[in-house]
């Protein structure tokens, strides 16, 4: 791909079997993508988005980057981290009240440096919210850029179109062949880039996101609009349907409460592999992949490739909850 692009992931990712999950659920052969290890400050998903993000920022003359997240986000925090990296400030607008103890990732905030601020408002309200933070930076001589939630916007999915470049890498070297390639979905971001890539390059795997909160419809329709646009930004002339575009959102549960379903499936992935998940994404996910192996859902001699898109200091924000269930 020819956008500019600041390396910040540590690339490539490691891609493994798992023979004793795969072994335990009795379904598909079972790979993992380990994109909870790009790094920097405990790495994830939003490392790969960044990469191209952070570019467009520092192109434009961006002194400060604002985006948005709840209070436990990975995105906010992974953008706090790099921004410190390339000299640039963060303002992260965060959706909720300020809780009397930072843990987790609102802790690594803190210790980053970010300008951290708190608003107890719906999620349709925070983009005024962001623009008016913009308008009070220009006025103090900064030059803000504003990244969208969970950096899900064309530019920011183009970290999934090389992350697909790079699978089939991995794959052609290893000999393998993916029927399926299954994420925690929250935004449309990552299965936008997904989809675009695969048919760019004409694989025959389906993606899978598997909602972490946001009905079906709406992941669906966010994942074609901005894989439209990662197509208008790369002159790349790439059909995609909404069948492309597969969401299932019956494991999701409430948002914000840790189910001991949820719990249940990090137990099996530590248990079988000593890989950890969080309760908030990637749980989720691999919640759904046991569940549909249960019901039927995958061929047994298919290849599901699992997209471990990180998350891991959520996991200290829910010691308490998780324990509670795990004793």
């Amino acid at each position: 791909m020819s956008l500019p692009r600041i390396r910040l992931a540590y690339l490539p990712t490691p891609l493994e079997y798992l023979p004793r999950l795969s072994k335990h659920l009795g379904g598909p052969k079972i790979w993992i993508k380990r994109d909870d290890l790009t790094g920097p400050s405990f790495g994830g998903n939003k490392v790969r988005k960044l990469e191209f993000v952070m570019a467009d920022a520092i192109n434009k003359g961006s002194t400060v980057v604002i985006t948005t997240g709840g209070i436990q986000s990975n995105h906010a925090r992974s953008t706090a981290a790099v921004a410190r990296k390339l000299g640039l400030k963060s303002v992260l607008v965060l959706r909720g009240r300020n809780p009397p103890e930072a843990s987790g990732n609102l802790l690594l905030d803190r210790i980053l440096g970010a300008d951290i601020r708190f608003f107890p408002v719906e999620r349709e309200e925070i983009p005024r919210i962001m623009e008016e933070v913009a308008d009070e930076l220009r006025k103090k001589g900064e030059k803000p850029y504003i990244i969208p939630l969970g950096a899900s916007y064309p530019i920011g999915a183009a970290g999934y179109v090389n992350s697909v470049i790079e699978i089939y890498s991995q794959a052609k070297e290893m000999g393998l062949k993916f029927d399926w390639i299954v994420h925690a979905a929250g935004s449309g971001g990552t299965q936008a880039g997904l989809v675009f890539g695969i048919k760019m390059l004409k694989m025959d795997a389906k993606v899978l996101g598997i909602s972490m909160g946001p009905n079906a419809e709406t992941l669906r329709s966010a994942a074609l609009r901005i894989a439209k646009g990662i197509s208008n930004l790369l002159d790349v002339n790439v059909q995609i349907s909404s069948q492309d575009v597969r969401v299932i959102d019956d494991f999701a549960g409430e948002e914000g409460i840790i189910s001991k379903e949820v719990v249940g499936a990090i137990k099996t992935l530590a248990r079988t592999e000593g890989i950890i998940l969080d309760p908030v994404y990637t749980a989720k996910a691999m919640l759904g992949i046991i569940e549909l192996i249960k019901n039927g859902f995958f061929d047994e001699n298919e290849n599901l490739l699992f997209i471990h898109s990180g998350g891991l200091p959520g996991l200290f924000a829910h010691g308490k909850e998780l324990l509670s269930f795990i004793n």
